[in-house]
């Protein structure tokens, strides 16, 4: 009942006002042992809840340079992003004085290669690793939720 009441609020938010864009990293890697594919989330700075990299557009940047340029900043990411998109989730983003704008973020996929200690945001957020149905249940919007859910679907028919 709760995913519906979000999913509806979600809805209503995107008539209300234009929606303003993100884009972000899903980071994953496959588990050395039982090569499951594991998700990579990081704690917002704000409330601490558990989200993927995502941020603004970038004049200088194409919409999968900015996911990874996020995922390096906030979780000390590199690796290969995809171009093209795996999907997009809509959130309500709070801003100061409890004022919130509707956006839409547009997700690619980010093999992580390697994990850098010293990143912008290091001592601003906690990031942890993740099987794919956990994280989806670890985040608070539906459609990252599935998101999650069938990225992990899809890769685990891929051959490592």
């Amino acid at each position: 009942m709760e995913f519906m009441s979000r999913f509806f609020k979600d809805l209503l938010l995107m008539f209300r006002r234009p929606m303003r864009q993100q884009y972000a990293a899903l980071c994953y890697r496959r588990e050395p042992k039982s090569d499951h594919v594991e998700v990579l989330l990081v704690t917002s700075r704000d409330t601490g809840r558990w989200i993927i990299p995502k941020g603004w557009p970038m004049a200088d940047k194409p919409a999968c340079g900015v996911a990874a340029q996020e995922a390096f900043e906030e979780a000390g990411v590199r690796g290969c992003v995809e171009k093209e998109p795996i999907g997009y989730y809509l959130y309500n983003k709070v801003l100061k004085d409890d004022f919130a704008i509707g956006c839409k973020v547009q997700v690619h996929a980010l093999a992580v290669e390697r994990l850098v200690e010293d990143y912008p945001e290091k001592d601003q957020r906690i990031s942890r690793w993740f099987d794919c149905a956990t994280a989806a249940e670890q985040v608070n919007e539906p459609l990252l939720k599935s998101l999650i859910l069938e990225f992990g679907q899809k890769m685990q028919g891929r051959a490592a």
